[in-house]
């Protein structure tokens, strides 16, 4: 017996399987178990070490107002990268060489580089050359840079991926390449590479601790100051605990805000109409012309307008 993509394991493999399966829970049961023993073997449970999280002025003074750099970080960064990549995609699709090279010159370098580096550039090579960057400034611009080429490069893929008559049928209409560009190709790309987006954007937010390196009073940075502290015993674990629950927290929220964005973008008729649409079963895109026609009726009313 099989399925379409692999054969149904037979009594041998699913025994097989089984005592795989056993031997993995065991050894890594085992050693989650040794971690514990360790921890408390080197004190790291005891209430002294955790005596620090007791008072209020660490999480008034320090750890909130650092989520609050954090988030505040993220979200600026979020929205430069959306519309860095929203520029780098259609000038990387421009039909003009001139125009398309730069652009792909500086994404392709832009994805290449790691963020930590253009951190420690901005923060610490342009003092040499007498431009002072606060670290605030220094690691949102490169989130900006970094997730802002690779969203252009998801955005990039989401317009060639699409049919070719989905551009064919916005010329016919009278669109020039920037309403075709603009009402008919983006609007599909941004909805299939959608969940790829807001991924990008989860690791924009974990990214962020990166900050700490070039001195940035985010989480991991004041985890740090905390972790260093000699009146509680310099409790690093249980820093690195309660503020890695912090992050856990952030990201696991941020993904329930992505789930959400899928299901309704999923829910919307006209992703619907989209997503069910085969290209090979239409002539001419009649979708595509339709959605067209309701977006362009200024283009139309301008004569000027309609030609390519």
């Amino acid at each position: 017996m099989s399925s379409v993509l692999y054969d149904v394991p037979g009594p041998k493999a699913v025994a097989r399987n089984r005592v795989i399966g056993g031997v993995t829970v065991v050894v890594i049961a085992a050693l989650i178990g040794w971690l514990l023993w360790r921890f408390v073997d080197t004190g790291q449970l005891t209430a002294e070490k955790w005596s620090v999280f007791t008072y209020t002025y660490l999480w008034t003074d320090l750890i909130i107002p650092a989520i609050g750099k954090t988030l505040g970080a993220f979200v600026t960064a979020a929205v430069g990268s959306i519309v860095l990549a929203f520029v780098l995609a259609i000038g990387r699709l421009s039909d003009h060489a001139w125009v398309r090279t730069p652009f792909t010159v500086i994404t392709e370098v832009f994805r290449a580089i790691p963020v930590l580096i253009l951190m420690m550039i901005l923060y610490y090579g342009l003092p040499s050359v007498g431009v002072s960057v606060s670290p605030y400034l220094a690691v949102v611009v490169a989130l900006i840079v970094y997730n802002g080429s690779v969203i252009a490069e998801a955005l990039r893929a989401g317009v060639v991926a699409l049919p070719g008559g989905q551009s064919e049928a916005g010329y016919a209409i009278g669109l020039r390449k920037t309403g075709v560009m603009t009402f008919i190709l983006m609007p599909q790309a941004v909805r299939s590479m959608l969940p790829v987006i807001l991924a990008q954007l989860v690791v924009a937010l974990k990214d962020t601790a990166l900050g700490s390196i070039i001195t940035y009073e985010e989480l991991l940075y004041v985890a740090k100051l905390i972790g260093g502290n000699l009146q509680t015993g310099r409790p690093y674990i249980p820093a690195a605990i309660v503020i890695g629950a912090i992050y856990i927290a952030m990201c696991l929220a941020l993904s329930a805000l992505v789930r959400l964005v899928e299901k309704r973008t999923a829910a919307s008729p006209r992703t619907r109409g989209t997503a069910a649409e085969d290209p090979r079963a239409h002539d001419a895109t009649v979708t595509s012309v339709i959605a067209a026609q309701q977006v362009a009726g200024d283009t139309q009313a301008d004569p000027g307008g309609a030609a390519r």
